[in-house]
C-alpha cells in the first residue's frame, strides 16, 4: 500500500503548487522543491488541476500530470503545476491577474494496475469515487481522475466511456480485447 500523506503534508503540496505558478508567470523561472518532508521525496504519480471559480460555481482552467510514479512527487508537483497552468492544449496560459480566482487541486496517486480478466466483468472491479482510470489501445491513451466520475454523476459504463473518449476511443472500446484498462486511486488536496 502507498503512503498517504497527511492533512499538513496535502497544505504543503497546494502551497507549492501554487508558488511554482506564481513564480512562473512572474519571473519565468521554477522553485526548488526542497526542505520537505520524506514523502515529497519519494517517486509518485500526480495530476494538478486548475478550477476557475465562476457564479456557477467551478470551470476546469488546465490539469496536467503524470500518472507513474518517474520522479520524486515535490518536483512531480512543480513540474505539473507549471504544466498545467501554461501547457494544457485545451486553454491559453493562465495570466497573472487570473491566478487569484483559479483554486488548485493536488491528486497524488497510487501505482496504476491493469484490470484482468473479460472485458464484461471489468465494471465490477471499479468503483465510482475511489478509482481513476486509464484506458490504452495502441497509441491511444485517455486518463480520468477519480473525482471526474463523481463530479460529473458518471456511473461505472459511463465513466469507462468517457475514458474511452479521453483516449480518443469509441465509448465501448473499454469492451474490446485489445483495450487495457488500468484503475488508480487518489488522495485529493484542494484550497478553501
Amino acid at each position: 500500500m502507498t503512503e498517504l500523506l497527511t492533512q499538513e503534508e496535502g497544505k504543503i503540496a497546494l502551497d507549492m503548487a501554487r508558488r511554482a505558478i506564481t513564480e512562473y508567470l512572474a519571473n519565468g523561472g521554477t522553485i526548488k522543491a526542497d526542505d520537505l518532508p520524506a514523502v515529497f521525496y519519494a517517486n509518485r504519480g500526480v495530476f494538478v488541476t486548475l478550477n476557475r471559480r465562476s457564479s456557477t460555481g467551478k470551470e476546469l482552467r488546465g490539469c496536467i500530470g503524470r500518472p507513474y510514479p518517474v520522479m520524486p512527487l515535490g518536483d512531480a508537483i512543480i513540474i505539473s503545476a507549471i504544466n498545467a497552468a501554461m501547457e494544457d492544449p485545451r486553454f491559453d496560459p493562465v495570466t497573472p491577474g487570473e491566478l487569484e480566482n483559479i483554486e488548485i487541486e493536488v491528486t497524488v496517486l497510487t501505482m496504476p494496475e491493469r484490470l484482468e480478466g473479460m472485458p464484461r466483468d471489468l465494471p465490477g472491479k471499479i468503483e465510482v469515487g475511489r478509482h481513476g482510470l486509464i484506458v490504452q489501445r495502441g497509441p491511444y491513451s485517455g486518463l480520468l481522475l477519480p473525482q471526474v466520475a463523481v463530479e460529473h454523476g458518471f456511473d461505472v459504463e459511463e465513466f469507462l466511456g468517457q475514458t474511452c473518449m479521453k483516449a480518443g476511443l469509441f465509448p465501448d472500446a473499454w469492451l474490446e480485447a485489445d483495450t487495457e484498462v488500468f484503475a488508480f486511486e487518489g488522495q485529493i488536496f484542494h484550497e478553501g
